[in-house]
């Protein structure tokens, strides 16, 4: 991760040269954040310790997911726990995971059936409908240490070489808010794994709702702090963007974004088609499996059973 941040900051340096500043390109150095390790060895960076999935130093790690879940009366939810029953390695959830919104019973009644035999090694970051309910309160009860910190929603972990950021879309993630603060020193103490973040409104969507401009400034710090991958929902489909910036630009050096709000909720159309989106479908339920290598990635859109869409592909984590 670190490789792609130095070249951009030498291409600063000779704008700089030419008297034009470059200093939104440049990440001040933070100080490090406290960890305390605990029996589990994983910490949070954003409260303290926690209790949950343990961190794993395996060369290759798979981690499967989807967001927009359960819905009572449907059989989405128990589909698409279906295909995690055949995956190994670890869960996450990209919010909204059960409707209408996520209370204590609905958790307990829709969700957990589907996917609550994956709680242990989930890790979920919340959507709209689980913000909804007492800022998350009991999304934060059910999830545990894999919400993160209670009330805020965003924390890092590494699995394998990878760092993962989860975020929280529902909160401010500007610059001078709390979170877009803890981002920031989060990824200045990254040693430079090979970086992905979670969140739920995807900065850009061919789906109904559209673009969500209000995360394009966190966008933008995470794209200049060299992370890959960014893998949202909010929309009730999928669909996979080539690399680009925070305007939307084709960047070989920018992020690569994908949707999977397809874990089980009603499924919805396209709009219209965003820039640089290279794959897209709105007629299957599934999961997106990512295999993370020390220095690249795999993935796959895997359709639950009876269901045929598939997509698939490989890259190398930007140096």
């Amino acid at each position: 991760m670190r490789a792609r941040t130095w070249f951009r900051g030498m291409v600063g340096a000779v704008i700089v040269a030419a008297g034009i500043t470059a200093c939104d390109r440049m990440l001040p150095t933070s100080p490090t954040l406290p960890a305390v390790p605990l029996p589990s060895e994983k910490t949070s960076t954003a409260g303290g310790p926690i209790t949950g999935p343990p961190t794993v130093t395996a060369a290759d790690v798979v981690f499967t997911g989807a967001g927009d879940i359960a819905v009572c009366g449907s059989d989405g939810a128990e589909r698409t726990a279906r295909l995690l029953d055949r995956l190994p390695g670890f869960v996450f959830t990209l919010g909204d995971n059960v409707y209408p919104h996520s209370t204590r019973d609905l958790l307990k009644t829709c969700y957990d059936p589907a996917w609550g035999p994956h709680l242990a090694r989930s890790y979920a970051a919340p959507g709209n409908h689980d913000w909804e309910v007492q800022g998350g309160a009991p999304f934060f009860e059910y999830f545990g240490a894999g919400a993160g910190p209670a009330g805020l929603g965003y924390h890092s972990f590494d699995l394998g070489a990878w760092h993962v950021l989860s975020l929280n879309s529902n909160l401010p993630a500007q610059p001078g808010s709390a979170q877009y603060e803890w981002a920031k020193q989060d990824l200045a103490t990254d040693p430079g794994n090979c970086t992905l973040a979670l969140w739920h409104h995807p900065v850009f969507s061919s789906g109904g709702y559209g673009n969500s401009p209000h995360m394009k400034q966190m966008w933008r710090l995470l794209d200049a702090a060299g992370v890959e991958l960014a893998v949202t929902a909010h929309e009730h489909s999928y669909e996979r963007f080539a690399p680009q910036d925070a305007d939307g630009r084709a960047d070989a050096l920018g992020m690569r974004q994908f949707v999977v709000g397809t874990g089980g909720a009603e499924r919805r159309p396209f709009a219209a088609v965003q820039a640089n989106s290279e794959a897209r479908n709105s007629d299957t339920w599934g999961v997106l499996k990512l295999r993370l290598r020390p220095s690249s990635y795999e993935w796959e859109y895997i359709a639950v059973d009876g269901q045929s869409f598939r997509d698939e592909g490989s890259a190398e984590c930007v140096k």
